[in-house]
């Protein structure tokens, strides 16, 4: 082998070695600049993008009935309007059905006798016990038909979640004992059972 032969092999080895360290060095930056940068590809098959929830915590749906008063030969009957309210707990959905009882009727069939402008104070259903806390305007006008249709439209209300539940009602937050001008005594706690009992309409 002579000189030259040497000369072009070691000319040959140090281009190699040099080239070699030269992609190694780009291949590394350019790593380290991809895990740097924001992934923005986008998969070859759209189908396999994950959509996350816009809710992640959805309200459960409820349904809840209404009560209203509907006039019958003899008497009145207490009719059920049922609604759907997107509710997680019983108290949001008792809520709700008590804001729109409070709002009255808005079919033509029914009615109500509870006083316009009756607002709901409070409310809390805990286990078997619902308590019902409205404004002083719940106790004005009406005689003792009147007053028994608002309190039968408040306790089957109350109890559409659970109809074996005990209500009591209040007005300004003391226990409701004797209803209007004609002293009707309520026996609380009130139940579907005890006020068809008690108190025939």
């Amino acid at each position: 082998m002579n000189d030259q032969q040497r000369t072009n092999r070691n000319i040959s080895s140090g281009v190699i070695a040099a080239v070699s360290a030269a992609v190694v060095a780009v291949s590394g930056g350019v790593a380290w600049l991809t895990s740097q940068s924001p992934n923005t590809s986008t998969p070859a098959n759209p189908s396999q993008i994950i959509k996350q929830p816009v809710t992640t915590q959805p309200g459960n749906e409820q349904t809840a009935s209404i009560y209203w008063l509907r006039p019958t030969d003899k008497s009145v009957e207490l009719v059920p309007q049922p609604i759907k309210i997107a509710a997680a707990q019983p108290n949001q959905a008792l809520e709700a059905a008590f804001k729109t009882l409070l709002a009255g009727p808005t079919e033509s069939t029914d009615s109500t006798t509870i006083p316009q402008g009756t607002q709901l104070l409070g409310l809390k259903a805990d286990k078997n016990e619902v308590h019902v806390n409205l404004s002083s305007d719940f106790t004005s006008g009406g005689g003792s038909t009147s007053m028994m249709g608002r309190v039968g439209q408040v306790v089957y209300t109350a109890t559409t979640l659970n109809p074996n539940a005990k209500v009591y009602i209040e007005v300004d937050g003391k226990q409701l004992d004797v209803l209007g001008g004609e002293g009707v005594e309520l026996e609380q706690p009130l139940t579907r059972e005890s006020f068809n009992k008690n108190y025939p309409l």
